[in-house]
């Protein structure tokens, strides 16, 4: 009969059917275990004593300390009497069980929220009795699972199936497989790997974005490129505007000028753009806090949304941190998707600013590069900045993460330097947001 203990307590891994199980085995789902319960578990791995293996250890050696001051026999007879239960089944337990244990293939890289069934079986190669098998997984995602098996024959096997639900993205280490034994008194307790570990990865969750680049060939209407340069430099004709001192005469449009008499010379388009830089700031101290900072992960999934979008367009995305790179210029969502996924899983915030940010990657950023910095405070000094990039023809659009009321401190300043800003909200859907401002509400 297998019963389910305390299930209510690991929500995140939840036993959906068992197979094989004998009649005395017995699952279990625990939460994580308390400090004495850990070091417990440690104490029995050093000494391979359980809590009453130890108890009957300071039993026995009291008596045998008493007897030794009093002189009573009977005391004497049970310290001896103690010792040889624990010397007996201590090496009861020495002898290594005959037992393969088996794992399900699982997915090395799943998606936040994605759910994955995991199916785990313990083989007998001879009679065995005690045994429990657990599959050790990260606190974070769920309980452990375990499966108690009173006696398991030759040849028997008992399993398993619970359901993980990876509910927040990271990259975790699940397993070991590992099965513990003892003697039949419960004093001893012993455990062997069966199964190694494996890497998983939980990419952030990514939604659709819909965004045009700001300089594109054969669009109607057509949208203005962050640099547009006269003709010939360009590529294809833009439209025209005003003379300004420097212009060379000959792309004056003097039929304009006949008509209007203003001076109007020819722009051309410049082409497109084929390359996106995503700046992700990092910084702890500006992010929400929490266990699990929620601005953070929101970055992780703007990041996520804006750079698989760009990726299917054909654009060559470069993703850069405060302190260091995060990604190598990647190109075509197939293989560039998941490196940079993997990259946005293991990313954790850090002791650095925007401005150091800013302050490395500038040098670097040529004009034809589409620049977007995901940041949750915006300050004066990185507004400056960026505003120097504008200027030398970079596109530069700023999505905001509004986590609290200080990021709005400098949002109207950043605006009214011409910058371009997406908010984005604890409650904002990232798709409309950017479908909104950087699909069609920017120019």
């Amino acid at each position: 009969m297998t019963v389910l203990d305390d299930a209510t307590s690991a929500p995140a891994t939840v036993p959906t059917s068992v197979a094989g199980v004998p009649e005395a085995a017995v699952l279990q789902v625990e939460a994580q275990p308390k400090l004495s319960r850990r070091v417990m578990e440690r104490l029995t791995d050093l000494t391979g004593f359980t809590s009453s293996g130890l108890i009957l250890l300071g039993v026995t050696v009291a008596a045998w300390s008493l007897g030794y001051y009093v002189g009573g026999r009977p005391l004497y007879l049970m310290a001896y009497g103690g010792a040889g239960v624990l010397i007996t089944s201590w090496l009861y337990g020495r002898r290594a069980p005959d037992l393969v244990g088996r794992r399900s293939e699982v997915q090395g890289r799943v998606r936040e929220g994605q759910a994955i069934t995991v199916d785990v079986s313990l083989t007998a190669g001879r009679r065995m009795s005690n045994l429990i098998l657990e599959e050790r997984l990260p606190h974070v995602l769920g309980a452990s699972p375990r499966i108690s098996i009173a006696e398991l024959a030759e040849g028997d096997s008992a399993g398993n199936t619970y359901v993980l639900t990876c509910s927040r993205r990271g990259v975790y280490t699940l397993g070991p497989l590992v099965v513990r034994w003892g003697d039949p008194f419960g004093l001893t307790q012993r455990r062997r790997k069966v199964c190694d570990e494996f890497e998983m990865f939980v990419h952030p969750r990514a939604e659709p974005a819909v965004d045009r680049p700001a300089a594109r060939l054969w669009e109607d209407p057509p949208q203005r490129p962050p640099f547009s340069r006269p003709w010939p430099s360009g590529l294809d004709f833009y439209g025209m505007r005003a003379y300004a001192p420097g212009d060379d005469v000959r792309n004056v449009v003097w039929r304009a000028y006949a008509r209007t008499g203003s001076l109007l010379v020819r722009e051309a388009e410049q082409g497109v753009t084929d390359k996106l830089r995503l700046l992700i700031d990092q910084d702890v101290s500006v992010h929400s806090k929490g266990e699990v900072s929620e601005s953070f992960e929101t970055a992780m999934r703007v990041a996520a949304s804006l750079g698989l979008h760009h990726l299917k367009a054909g654009y060559t995305v470069t993703t850069d941190g405060n302190k260091e790179r995060i990604a190598r210029p990647l190109r075509g969502v197939a293989r560039g998707g998941i490196e940079l996924l993997d990259a946005l899983s293991a990313l954790e915030p850090v002791r650095s600013t925007l401005l150091d940010l800013l302050a490395r990657v500038e040098a670097t950023v040529s004009n034809d590069v589409e620049l977007i910095v995901v940041t949750p405070r915006l300050t004066l000094d990185a507004i400056l900045r960026m505003r120097l990039l504008v200027d030398r023809g970079v596109s530069v659009r700023i999505v905001a993460l509004l986590w609290d009321e200080e990021a709005l401190d400098h949002l109207g300043q950043a605006a009214a330097l011409g910058l371009k800003i997406v908010e984005i909200g604890p409650t904002t859907n990232i798709t409309m947001a950017l479908q909104h401002e950087i699909g069609g509400g920017l120019r």
